[in-house]
């Protein structure tokens, strides 16, 4: 029988994981707080040859193109409508972009013939024996894995139980962001338009898959507030006061998000965890090095949980070392993709002057190629191959 393995996060990297370590002769499984796959969300991109090139080797990059949303376009506006920057639908969306719920389909039934799923129940404590971890639920009875992975996001639940707060490694950016959806009444089709003020955007995009629906999308500048994650009403009292008295299509905006059944709600924030693993247990995608928006989590954690896998089977299951690879292939690599978080907030919402820096500047066709040619950069790395002989190691 192959090693053991609980994974807890059911999202991105989580099934990834799943999915090589199942070819490798692991036996993962994975634990997710929600009843059921998340559908919809936000749509994710993937960004240059070693993004893709990962989903190529697990199978999934055919079936992905065949869901992929083709992005949107974007334009910048004033308060009365007026045109300030258009953006191409590249720029935004990557070489391959999908919504985060067909992502994760995708790569869950890729994982299902090697993979056993928990829904509903979640991480309560790990205590390491001498042979593996011991693992208290939520509901289901205490078990033992060989390995632990926290592939469960920046608010990581293992990361919390197993190396310390998330004050200890999340760091707060400055900026809020917001999602939920509302009637499609300007008409918007494959097209996002956004309303700037200083220190804020307001944004309503088409749905990608019904033409009567639109995606609402705020950013606004805020020092850490205190709030209950798992109050909607709250959140969207502070949307509401962020953005009371601003123009454009933003009042009808709001009164919609008063109605809305579903709102995703959260800082700009980035994680940093000096060291990705302890004893048996270890961080994967934005648990690790994530970032809210901007920081090409999705692309990395595919990346990431590629690495991860491939480095247990080369070392024959021996975690210790699997891990000290793990982290000395793919930190570095992690923390330059991240880097672009930081900018996020003051690109979307920023003040006067930045606003007025950023129309100038992307406005010129010149600069916005070689910044779309930086971001391919950037997500370049010199991907190992752990060839299928490694499976039987793990056994």
């Amino acid at each position: 029988m192959g090693k053991s393995v609980l994974i807890s996060g059911a999202s991105i990297a989580g099934p990834a994981l799943a999915y090589w370590l199942g070819r490798y002769g692991f036996r993962p499984t994975v634990v997710e707080l929600a009843p059921a796959l998340r559908e919809g969300g936000q749509a994710v991109d993937f960004r240059g040859e070693t993004h893709l090139g990962v989903l190529a080797r697990m199978g999934v990059l055919d079936e992905l193109r065949r869901v992929e949303t083709g992005g949107r376009t974007c334009t910048f506006v004033d308060e009365k409508g007026r045109q300030e920057l258009h953006l191409p639908a590249e720029f935004t969306g990557g070489d391959l972009e999908v919504l985060r719920g067909d992502l994760s389909r995708v790569l869950y039934e890729a994982s299902l013939p090697y993979t056993e799923y928990v829904f509903g129940d979640s991480v309560t404590g790990l205590t390491e024996t001498a042979t593996g971890v011991r693992v208290a639920f939520r509901h289901g009875a205490p078990r033992e894995f060989d390995l632990v992975i926290g592939a469960d996001g920046l608010h990581s639940n293992v990361r919390r139980i197993a190396f310390g707060p998330e004050e200890e490694f999340v760091t707060h950016l400055g900026y809020y962001a917001a999602t939920w959806q509302l009637p499609n009444h300007l008409g918007l089709g494959r097209e996002a338009v956004g309303c700037n003020t200083p220190g804020r955007l307001a944004q309503l995009g088409g749905g990608h898959r019904d033409p009567a629906v639109a995606d609402a999308f705020v950013v606004f500048a805020a020092p850490q507030l205190s709030y209950d994650r798992h109050d909607p009403a709250e959140q969207k009292a502070l949307i509401a006061e962020q953005f009371a008295g601003v123009g454009w299509a933003v009042p009808g905006m709001l009164e919609s998000l008063r109605q809305a059944p579903e709102l995703y709600f959260d800082s700009i924030s980035r994680a940093d965890v000096p060291v990705w693993s302890k004893g048996r247990i270890a961080l994967v995608g934005d648990a690790a090095c994530g970032a809210t928006i901007g920081g090409m989590g999705t692309g990395t954690g595919v990346v990431a949980a590629y690495v991860l896998a491939g480095e247990l089977a080369r070392a024959a299951g021996d975690h210790r070392a699997a891990f000290t690879a793990y982290e000395g292939r793919l930190r570095g690599y992690a923390q330059g993709c991240q880097q672009g978080g930081d900018r996020t907030g003051k690109f979307l919402a920023p003040g006067r002057i930045g606003r007025w820096l950023r129309n100038t500047m992307l406005n010129r066709p010149a600069l916005l190629t070689w910044m779309l040619n930086e971001g391919r950069k950037v997500t370049a790395l010199d991907l190992p191959g752990y060839p299928a002989e490694h499976a039987a190691v793990a056994r």
